[in-house]
């Protein structure tokens, strides 16, 4: 009897697993699913060129305010950091001397007229006698030449009279320009104008300002290798837009426009000198502030762009990409799968939050920006159309900002 239910018990166990091995052979092993991407299609579209570059602010015109004539300071007329107008009275020199001074010039004026008038009226009277040989032809000749001492002399003296006017209106210190005065050097009582012209304060026109920066030759040079290659397109002087950022990373609301570029290279730093000129209406740009300026400099019309996540760097120090491209036929993952292919690129600059592709990339690819952490080379992915928010957008950095800043495309590709 024991041995008739063992023999049942092998026999049960035996059926069960021929049956278990023929499940197995009948149904194949299957590997984890697809990881899903999101993907960006390539499409060449015009980018503007834009640097962002390190500057200083200055002001367009600056004029030290200094006493002309000696004296002692009376009053001051002015509240310091004030705006203050071209001709406005600022400092009060006392006056008292210097309009004594005017006083002796012009009647040293009159005297000269009054002897002037005597010598004329003295050659007249001689001039009508010398035809009745009444006087002298030498006591003629003095007579013409003492008018003529006394017609220069009153030309001295209005001269000297003109000396005391200009010296009695220096008394009252104005401004030669418009715009914003800084402290006051001297105090009311102070003798000023003694020996050189004492600095009385300093004014500074700040609207429009100044922004003074430096660029690269080297960029310089690129830009125009890619003008003659045409590869891009030059931005007009006039049409070029130039912005600045503030120390706190704020966009300044005005656009400024580009002055100038220097002709030559500091060869101390290797930069070119450029000027812009910004509006300053409310004051907000204070001169030696330290900005940020992004210059458009050129048009490339068909830039490949990616976004900055979808850029990758290898322990080789290469730069690459992930695409998603189609799987070869028979994998068995389904008609949705794609694989992932990892290419080499080049970057140049950014523009806003993504990278430009100078090579590596042609339109129609399939960039991988999201899921990168799933998508190893040879892969197998369902690629879905990437949608961006706005936390990913992020602020456009310059070529050497990317490169100095950043240092260069995330090292997450190893």
């Amino acid at each position: 009897m024991v041995t008739s239910l063992r023999l049942l018990h092998l026999s049960i166990v035996g059926v069960l697993g021929i049956a278990l091995t023929a499940c197995e052979q009948a149904t194949p092993q299957q590997g984890p699913p697809p990881a899903r991407v999101s993907v960006i299609t390539v499409e060449p579209s015009a980018v503007p060129i834009i640097n962002e570059l390190p500057g200083r602010l200055s002001a367009t015109r600056v004029a030290e305010v200094r006493a002309r004539i000696s004296g002692i300071v009376l009053e001051r007329k002015f509240e310091e950091g004030s705006e203050v107008e071209a001709g406005q009275i600022l400092f009060q020199i006392d006056p008292a001397p210097l309009r004594a001074a005017y006083n002796s010039s012009r009647a040293a004026l009159a005297q000269a007229q009054a002897d002037a008038f005597q010598a004329e009226a003295l050659a007249k009277r001689y001039e009508s006698l010398i035809g009745a040989n009444a006087v002298s032809q030498q006591e003629y000749d003095n007579a013409v030449a003492s008018q003529k001492q006394t017609q220069a002399q009153v030309e001295a003296a209005r001269a000297n009279l003109d000396t005391a006017r200009i010296n009695l209106d220096y008394a009252s210190v104005k401004a030669p320009i418009s715009g914003r005065i800084g402290r006051a050097q001297i105090t009311e009582g102070a003798l000023v104008g003694q020996g050189e012209p004492t600095l009385l304060a300093t004014i500074r026109q700040i609207d429009p300002i100044y922004a003074d920066f430096s660029q690269s030759a080297a960029d310089l040079n690129e830009l125009r290798r890619d003008f003659e290659a045409g590869r891009i397109k030059q931005v007009g002087r006039e049409a070029a837009q130039v912005r600045l950022l503030t120390d706190h990373g704020q966009a300044y609301p005005h656009t400024g426009k580009l002055l100038f570029s220097d002709i030559s290279v500091d060869p101390d730093t290797g930069q070119v000198a450029l000027r812009g000129l910004f509006p300053n209406p409310d004051g907000m740009l204070l001169p030696g502030s330290y900005v940020r300026v992004r210059l458009e400099q050129a048009v490339s019309e068909q830039a490949i762009t990616v976004p900055q996540q979808a850029i990758q760097r290898n322990s080789g120090g290469q730069t690459l990409v992930s695409l998603a491209v189609p799987a070869p036929a028979g994998d068995g993952k389904g008609e949705a799968a794609m694989q992932v292919k990892q290419v080499v690129v080049e970057v140049g600059n950014t523009v806003g939050d993504r990278w430009t592709v100078r090579a590596g990339l042609k339109a129609g690819d399939k960039v991988i920006v999201e899921g990168l952490q799933r998508a190893q080379a040879g892969s197998k992915v369902i690629a879905e159309a990437w949608q961006p928010n706005d936390d990913t957008v992020a602020p456009g950095h310059s070529p050497n900002d990317g490169q100095k800043d950043q240092d260069g495309p995330s090292a997450s590709a190893q």
